[in-house]
């Protein structure tokens, strides 16, 4: 059943096209590693088996690393409360809810469909947000689970995962492997990680390019559904100020989460991970949400 949350017909388009296109990619490496492996079987029960723990476990994966833990509305009636109002309004199944125990002001939605999904908070962001600032951020992220990107970032982010390890891997292997490997098999190690470190910048440019387009279309579908885009608008300043004053550890604890992410975990004087971030820029965002606050006619909005 198709939910109240504004549809995105460009946000539809670009991610088939971002599927098709790393099929093809996919398709180009793991038969790239079997010509070089010549290992038919063993490259594709591997590759077929990583992915599907990708799809169905991505959930229990996610909130592992970011340590949460699923709450019920005896715990966290605050929250609860929140998402089952926003829930009711969009006309959707209501996603599991998650808690995090981390400073890091933030949240997140995971799971491989609308009935498999989780919606986590930090327990930094409850603390910083007002209810009405909560709201836009539940409402945007419970806009990732109706237009079910999240499912598609999280299949998409895998390939470049499996890339990325494939070329740590051969690097090590050409490192430590020392005079024991033979002309042949360094050059066969050498091809290897090339062909990932190929793969992994065609799935990392292209993720990125899917990346911040949902992010701008979550935003606009969030301040719809709420009909109050200065509250989100007030969370991302709110956010992005606080999360520049977390110590840069724990940062790096979370940035392999970042496309999933409300606001990406980096810190200050990062301009060149800004420009590769998974998100379009805080300045880009209030932009986008003051000209839906003019569309709506909310109060104390600029009139173009």
């Amino acid at each position: 059943m198709r939910s109240r949350f504004e549809p995105d017909r460009q946000l539809t388009a670009r991610m088939a096209v971002t599927m098709f296109l790393l099929g093809l990619v996919y398709v180009a490496f793991i038969a790239a590693l079997i010509v070089l492996l010549k290992s038919t079987v063993l490259v594709i029960v591997i590759a077929a088996g990583l992915l599907a723990a990708q799809y169905w476990f991505s959930d229990r994966i996610a909130l592992y690393a970011m340590h949460g833990r699923l709450v019920t509305a005896e715990e966290e009636p605050q929250l609860h409360g929140v998402i089952d109002r926003l829930c009711a309004t969009a006309d959707m199944s209501k996603p599991r809810v998650a808690i995090s125990e981390m400073d890091l002001p933030n949240a997140f939605a995971t799971g491989r469909n609308a009935d498999h999904a989780v919606v986590c908070v930090t327990t930094g962001l409850q603390r910083r947000l007002t209810t009405e600032e909560l709201e836009g951020v539940l409402a945007h992220e419970l806009s990732h689970v109706a237009h079910r990107d999240v499912a598609v970032i999280t299949i998409a982010s895998f390939l470049g995962v499996i890339a990325g390890l494939i070329v740590r891997f051969a690097f090590y292997s050409q490192l430590f492997g020392g005079r024991q490997r033979d002309q042949n098999t360094a050059a066969l190690l050498a091809l290897v990680m090339a062909v990932s470190a190929l793969v992994y910048a065609l799935s990392f440019l292209l993720i990125r390019a899917l990346s911040r387009y949902r992010e701008l279309a979550a935003d606009r579908a969030g301040a719809m559904l709420t009909a109050k885009p200065s509250a989100l608008a007030s969370a991302l300043t709110k956010v992005s100020g606080d999360i520049a004053r977390i110590p840069t550890q724990d940062l790096r604890t979370a940035q392999a989460f970042n496309a999933f992410f409300f606001t990406p975990a980096l810190g200050p004087g990062t301009a060149v991970a800004n420009l590769f971030s998974t998100h379009p820029s805080l300045e880009r965002r209030l932009e986008a949400l003051a000209e839906i606050s003019a569309e709506l006619g909310e109060p104390g909005s600029r009139t173009p």
